[in-house]
């Protein structure tokens, strides 16, 4: 994946990881358009780069991601690279019968979103030269969570789907997988001051460097992500499936 000269849409832009990589592919001398629900974050996220655009838009919407990929390919004809970032992580209960709304929006948001949004835009993406999809994992992808299992789920189910699409887009369009570690950032409360978390500004400058490497490696991993990541491989996911319910 170039870094620079690219038209980038990192949708959830407005606050977290994405923001600070929106601006940090700004800076770095890409045309960004960050995407979430709240305006007022997305004008803040893009106040002061000219370069840099804010849409509103909510990925759990099926109807407005169609619309939404007419209007901003008619508008950032040179987009090139698509960054599925939004989401959300909640908390849940699951040892009796409950309410399953928040399991489902998880669902609609992490998964069906990024999937609906690529299908939107893959026939665009696929005309363009140096295109590329980075779809936003996770840590917990390979092991999960506990207490967010719908969220570590989707995050397993993404990890397989961008294997299957990175085969189906060979040659066509880069497929590169995005994994953050525990990061401080307002994804669940509290998260952004939490002890043990990485900084944010420390992670994303770990990102930017890996993706500076040619070639681009298929997966950004921080050295803060590895022990998620190698788990199964070093037969250490009984270990650190503790570990995490621990927290």
């Amino acid at each position: 994946m170039k870094t620079t000269g690219n038209t980038i849409l990192v949708s959830g832009g407005g606050s977290g990881i994405g923001l600070a990589l929106a601006q940090r592919w700004h800076d770095a001398g890409n045309a960004v358009i960050v995407t979430g629900r709240n305006a007022a974050k997305l004008e803040a996220a893009v106040a002061g780069r000219e370069n840099m655009h804010a849409m509103t838009l909510d990925v759990t919407d099926a109807d407005a991601i169609a619309a939404f990929a007419k209007d901003i390919v008619a508008r950032f004809p040179a987009l090139n690279i698509l960054v599925n970032n939004a989401g959300v992580m909640m908390y849940e209960a699951v040892g009796s019968e409950r309410d399953l709304s928040d399991a489902e929006a998880t669902v609609i948001t992490n998964l069906l979103g990024p999937i609906r949004l690529t299908d939107a835009l893959i026939d665009h993406l696929a005309t363009q030269d140096d295109s590329a999809i980075v779809n936003v994992t996770s840590g917990l992808a390979f092991v999960p969570l506990p207490k967010a299992p719908t969220y570590s789920a989707t995050k397993a189910a993404l990890h397989s789907y961008t294997q299957a699409l990175r085969v189906q887009l060979e040659g066509r369009v880069e497929v590169i997988e995005l994994a953050p570690p525990a990061v401080r950032t307002e994804l669940t409360p509290g998260q952004s001051t939490r002890e043990g978390y990485m900084p944010l500004d420390d992670y994303a400058d770990e990102v930017m460097d890996l993706f500076a490497q040619e070639p681009t490696p298929p997966e950004i991993l921080v050295q803060n992500v590895l022990p998620l990541r190698n788990a199964e491989a070093e037969g250490m996911v009984a270990e650190r499936l503790a570990f995490l319910n621990n927290l």
